[in-house]
């Protein structure tokens, strides 16, 4: 089963403070309260308690029969102690000490999302879909991925062995891995063929609006006004604040419908429009993504795909189209729960479908292309600016 907990800026997640209060006992005589099954509930704690070969903490139990209730329900909504929520929160500051991987659980094991730009996990050679099964000597089958987490944190500076199992390399993979403090990296940028701009994108933070239009502008300076091409790269982005991809996708459209949420509650239930601006004047736009894009990601790829404003190109993203708040409880553990799902512009549900590219290019580190370094390894790239450069040829003839 998966679940996620982003190192980076989370998808979505809203704060609210609840107040727990006792059940009392007209709470047990309504009818909407299965009495049945709170005796069971019951009946169980006390044969624990009782008969249980080691004597168990009643505040254990609680909290066990919590996480069972609520990861239940679906692979992203999980009850999270007080120690757990204050490691979320750290991750959100985007500074801590850690090897810089987006990571899930599938099959027992952590999965990588997805390796972060500039950081030690990337440099290591750790890929999206990477499966992590040790830390040091510790197996992480079953293990709870807040604990995976504290595991793979640490100090700046402090070295970690972890063991890899990659698709298709027979043998598991030990990498030693130096800790830095992981920093979110803002818009990287680059002109190619003095006409072609090239945006990257690593993460959604609450400023990546004003940073993209920023270093649009300025690339836009660089090729003295005649960009005849944008590239968005989001690939290997898992995310973060759902404004951001709002405002990101609003960059390039003229008008036409962004996203929309939909929950059970009102405030879940939300449509996002375009504003008139596309500040390209529509010149030709290809995002790319592959299948470490995830949830904000898939929002810009799906609007400006939908809108017809961008061509999609690479491989099939991640699949994470549902949306979760962060309740803060009492006594400072927190439910972060489901509260809707987002659709694209024409109602696609692409939650662990992900968006499908309209140009597939898989990816390769073997061939070598005719780009600058860092970039000649990069046969995505390479194809999206051929694109782009046919069809400024195309438009000229």
């Amino acid at each position: 089963m998966k679940r996620f907990i982003y190192i980076t800026v989370s998808f979505m997640c809203l704060f609210f403070t609840a107040n727990l209060t006792s059940i009392s006992t007209d709470l047990y005589a309504s009818e909407d309260v299965p009495i049945e099954d709170i005796e069971q509930f019951v009946d169980v704690f006390k044969r624990i308690k009782e008969q249980y070969v080691e004597d168990v903490d009643d505040q254990l139990l609680f909290k066990n029969a919590i996480q069972g209730m609520v990861s239940g329900l679906d692979p992203h909504s999980d009850f999270l102690s007080k120690d757990d929520f204050d490691e979320l929160r750290i991750g959100t500051t985007g500074r801590f000490g850690g090897l810089g991987i987006e990571i899930t659980t599938e099959d027992s094991y952590i999965k990588v999302i997805t390796p972060i730009d500039d950081t030690p996990a990337i440099r290591a050679g750790i890929k999206a879909g990477d499966m992590i099964v040790k830390v040091g000597e510790k197996d992480l089958k079953d293990m709870p991925i807040g604990d995976a987490v504290k595991l793979m944190r640490g100090e700046p500076g402090t070295k970690i062995e972890i063991t890899i199992l990659r698709k298709d390399v027979k043998e598991p993979i030990v990498l030693d891995i130096v800790r830095e403090i992981i920093i979110s990296k803002g818009i990287k940028s680059k002109l190619f063929n003095n006409d072609v701009a090239y945006l990257r994108l690593s993460n959604f933070q609450t400023n990546s609006t004003n940073d993209l239009r920023a270093a649009y502008f300025q690339i836009n300076k660089k090729a003295k006004g005649n960009l005849q091409g944008v590239i968005i790269d989001l690939r290997n982005n898992p995310g973060g604040v759902l404004g951001a991809a709002v405002g990101i996708s609003d960059l390039f459209l003229q008008s036409g419908k962004i996203v929309e949420t939909k929950g059970r509650s009102l405030n879940s239930a939300l449509k996002y429009k375009a504003t008139p601006q596309d500040i390209t004047n529509g010149i030709p736009l290809i995002i790319m993504v592959n299948e470490g894009s995830a949830s904000a990601s898939e929002i810009v790829a799906g609007a400006l795909q939908d809108n017809k404003r961008a061509k999609i190109l690479g491989t099939k993203s991640y699949g994470k189209a549902s949306v979760q708040t962060i309740q803060e409880l009492s006594d400072g553990s927190a439910l972060k729960l489901t509260t809707a799902k987002y659709y694209t512009p024409l109602g696609k549900d692409i939650h662990e479908n992900g968006i499908t590219p309209d140009i597939i290019v898989e990816a390769t580190d073997e061939d070598l292309v005719q780009l600058p370094e860092p970039y000649n390894k990069d046969k995505q790239l390479y194809e999206a600016i051929k694109i782009l450069s046919l069809e400024q040829i195309s438009q000229t003839e």
